[in-house]
């Protein structure tokens, strides 16, 4: 992926690919729950294997990309991006590994109402009716699908909660920032987005290890590294997908496909862990499936 700006006319008149990008982006994150949990259960904390995951990632751009350090140190405003794109990840593979993980996606997906609000203050966005429609659908489909039996709306009620709604307020500021840098180098903003993973999850681990709430990294082992590094890669390609899907749609739009997390959330939790498939799984799903499938073919507006 070369990465050209995108000039200050029409996007792509298809797009198409832009959303089966984010999709891409949305299963890798959705799934993403079960190797943090191996990881976990091999002795590696969350967070410091995020900063691990993480800090493969930047090793990576940097060697591709050796003028990417430069552009993020020339850039004050992809800073913004380091700490929003941090704070996500952190608090996002730090919930799906001690929480429910459909609940924690419920409430991280919570996202598209923080990102109307900043697409608006950032972007002066329209938030449209039809816009609207498609959040509004959207959550109804969360809803059902993570609505617990017999129970009422979820509320926050523990760390794994908290945590999942910090880092869904911060992956809206992500997109939108996205969106408005869209025109600088992949490379720098790929940089700032994993060098925030560093950054934030590592500075969290290293002060809980100091104060004994969290283990230190155990000893290297192959057994451990190696799903390490592989996980590493998948989340380069995921973040080089979400650049390319949320650069090309509308905030509105991008908070809405990204949804589609919480079926491949769901779905990998039935097959991975002890979940049974129900009628307010597939619903709710097929809800969330058709709001993507309407913001992927309503046309973009025209530009003056």
């Amino acid at each position: 992926m070369t990465g050209a700006p995108q000039h200050a006319g029409r996007p792509p008149a298809v797009p198409l690919l832009a959303v089966l990008a984010l999709m891409l982006n949305a299963f890798v994150w959705g799934v993403s729950w079960w190797p943090f949990r191996q990881l976990h259960s091999f002795g590696l904390h969350p967070l410091w294997a995020t900063a691990l995951v993480y800090g493969l990632a930047v090793a990576v751009i940097v060697l591709r990309w050796p003028q990417a350090p430069g552009q993020l140190r020339r850039t004050p405003v992809l800073w913004v991006l380091v700490l929003a794109a941090g704070t996500t990840n952190a608090a996002f593979n730090w919930a799906v590994t001690i929480g429910d993980v459909v609940r924690v996606v419920l409430l991280f997906y919570l996202m598209p109402l923080w990102t109307a609000l900043l697409a608006r203050l950032l972007l002066q966005e329209r938030l449209t009716r039809w816009a609207l429609f498609r959040v509004l659908l959207a959550l109804a489909g969360a809803a059902i699908v993570l609505k617990p039996a017999g129970a009422g709306w979820p509320l926050p009620s523990s760390l794994a909660d908290l945590l999942g709604i910090v880092g869904g307020f911060s992956f809206a500021l992500n997109n939108v920032m996205l969106r408005r840098e869209s025109r600088r180098p992949p490379e720098g903003r790929a940089l700032a987005m994993f060098l925030g993973g560093v950054l934030v999850a590592g500075a969290l681990a290293l002060s809980l290890s100091t104060a004994g709430s969290v283990a230190w990294p155990p000893a290297p082992q192959p057994f451990w590294l190696l799903p390490l590094a592989m996980l590493a890669l998948a989340f380069l390609a995921a973040n080089l997908a979400l650049q390319y899907g949320a650069a090309r749609l509308r905030a509105n739009v991008t908070s809405v496909v990204m949804l589609t997390e919480i079926v491949f959330a769901s779905v990998s939790a039935v097959l991975l862990g002890d979940q049974v498939p129900s009628p307010q799984l597939l619903i709710g799903g097929a809800l969330i499936l058709a709001a993507a499938l309407l913001s992927a073919l309503e046309p973009e507006p025209a530009h003056p």
